[in-house]
């Protein structure tokens, strides 16, 4: 029996009537993507969607979009919208990052690295972690602090910040760790214990971290109407069974993110890795993966009148119908073989534009540099001013309604990215979730910052915001340091044979008062007479470097090799 196509009028009934199905299901339609998803551990879920929500999108019924096409105009109460606890105007940087991680989250890390540590004690090739002291909040709080600060200060290697060579050397961060009690942290960093952990969740290493800011993301910040859904791609090219490979990524090979953004603010709403069939998302039928994606991220806020942008790995008719069915909007890039996309005329001429509707649901091809299609149930069929001139004719440039609408809202994600790209804290590291907490910490930091924004309705650099950050971090957490005893010789300062140098006493010590003295560095390397660990009570203060009064600092000042 021939199936008839519903009309333009039909559509836009079954839209606006929830008693009436929005279209009948055809069990035997294809999904969007070739993958499948088995939905295993996911702790919040969505509820099974009946096979009757999801229309076929064989028999749209498309027809040539004119004036009269009406595009969906949801209602948007944005009045709920924006930072959701109350928060004072004066409101510091300290304060919104701890929105997110709190002091609960670093307990916890703190937990999980002491006892993780206590196992590394116990194994034959312990080393230095023989020496281990178990960390404590305030400690890890410094920890990140310091972390923060290596991600402006950029040096090749962990050890380097701890250099005595004179010409790179950054003593600040002699003053917050030693380099052996730092790397001894990183080295212990972890997040669930290994003995109770669930070995089937290829994310469990780093799940609670996961779980708790991606929760607090979406206590924290209510988004406004406009959302949008791409992919981010964080660098790894170690050994991983969920690495993905992106040629047209910058760094090609990582961990892949799926980004939920509020448009309006660029804040992170909601994020999910990607790990193959196990990806934390309800498999709907019909949707495939990408519609899965969407619908599974975009839970909380259907039935709500928000419109969402997507590029043409999301989008398709039949996730469009959805969302329209669940009073939400939907405009993107979509691939010309999408089942349900209707056929366009093979061949255009620069700026040709075809648009083709099946009530709200409109598509258009466009040729700018190359064919370009749009779906959209938000947009009108008609051209605007892209604000844009002509350089040979003068003529103003005309785009479709559309494009411009998803050029304006579709970059939220890229823009994140880039931000991070600047100040990220992500290092080259051996274990994967090390890398995604600390990609985490930047996911926080950025809506730390547009909370703070929001909020006090300052607009500062995003790594002003992180410097402020850290100094508030020290100012709550962190204990000095007692001098060290035993470090490392300075390395000879090249102007140590140049300009003037007048000797000076030692400066003095608590410990050892009017009695404070220091090795002599030509004695304890002289390769012109015996060595010797000789004390003296004089030192260069430009060179800090202590030496004899005669004849070393002579020979210090006017000998290439002493």
């Amino acid at each position: 029996m021939a199936r008839r196509g519903i009309t333009v009028e039909e559509v836009v009934n079954m839209m606006f009537d929830d008693e009436v199905p929005i279209l009948d299901f055809s069990s035997e339609s294809e999904s969007d993507s070739d993958d499948d998803l088995i939905p295993q551990l996911v702790e919040e879920v969505l509820v099974p969607i009946p096979q009757d929500e999801v229309p076929p999108v064989n028999e749209l019924g498309w027809q040539f979009a004119n004036s009269d096409h009406r595009p969906c105009d949801f209602v948007f109460e944005a009045s709920g919208s924006g930072v959701q606890p109350e928060l004072p105007s004066t409101v510091t940087e300290y304060d919104c990052f701890k929105l997110f991680i709190s002091d609960e989250l670093v307990g916890h890390v703190v937990e999980e690295t002491n006892t993780f540590a206590e196992e590394l004690k116990q194994r034959s090739e312990a080393g230095k972690m023989e020496r281990w002291v178990g960390t404590t909040v305030a400690e890890f709080f410094t920890f990140i602090a310091t972390v923060l600060i290596m991600a402006v200060v950029r040096k090749k290697s962990l050890k380097e910040y701890w250099t005595t060579n004179c010409m790179y050397q950054t003593p600040f961060f002699k003053t917050l760790f030693s380099q052996d009690r730092f790397l001894l942290i990183m080295r212990a960093l972890h997040f669930i214990n290994n003995t109770t952990m669930n070995r089937l969740d290829p994310l469990a290493k780093i799940r609670p971290i996961l779980s708790s800011l991606t929760l607090k993301f979406r206590e924290v910040f209510v988004p406004f109407k406009n959302l949008c859904i791409d992919e981010s791609l964080l660098l790894w090219k170690g050994r991983l069974a969920f690495r993905q490979y992106i040629p047209s990524k910058r760094h090609r090979f990582g961990i892949k993110f799926f980004i939920l953004c509020d448009v309006l603010t660029g804040y992170v709403q909601d994020l999910v890795i990607y790990t193959g069939s196990t990806t934390d998302i309800v498999n709907i039928d019909g949707l495939g993966v990408s519609g899965s994606v969407v619908v599974n991220m975009l839970k909380p806020y259907l039935e709500k009148g928000h419109a969402l942008f997507t590029d043409n790995w999301y989008s398709s008719p039949t996730l469009f119908l959805y969302l329209m069915k669940h009073r939400t909007g939907a405009c993107g890039t979509v691939r010309a073989k999408r089942k349900g996309m209707p056929e366009f005329r093979k061949k255009m001429k620069k700026d040709e534009v075809e648009m083709k509707c099946a009530g709200p649901l409109l598509a258009v091809k466009w040729h700018d540099k190359r064919d370009v299609h749009v779906l959209s149930t938000i947009s009108s069929a008609s051209m605007a001013d892209s604000g844009k001139v002509d350089f040979n004719t003068g003529e103003h440039k005309m785009k479709p309604s559309c494009v411009l609408d998803y050029n304006k809202n579709m970059g939220a994600v890229d823009r994140f990215d880039m931000r991070n790209s600047f100040v990220e804290c992500t290092r080259k590291t051996m274990k994967w979730y090390k890398k995604i907490f600390f990609h985490l910490v930047d996911c926080a930091i950025h809506n730390a910052y547009i909370v703070h924004q929001q909020v006090t309705g300052q607009v500062i650099r995003p790594q002003a915001f992180r410097e402020n950050l850290v100094r508030q971090l020290l100012e709550h957490h962190h204990t000095p340091r007692n001098a060290p005893t035993g470090s490392r010789p300075s390395l000879d300062t090249p102007l140590r044979l140049k300009a003037r140098h007048f000797p000076s006493e030692v400066p003095q010590t608590a410990a050892q008062g009017n009695s404070t003295r220091r090795h002599c560095r030509v004695c304890l390397h002289s390769s012109r007479r015996p060595r010797q660990r000789k004390l003296t009570r004089f030192f260069c203060a430009p060179c800090d470097t202590a030496l004899c009064a005669v004849p070393c600092f002579e020979e210090f000042h006017t000998l290439k090799n002493y």
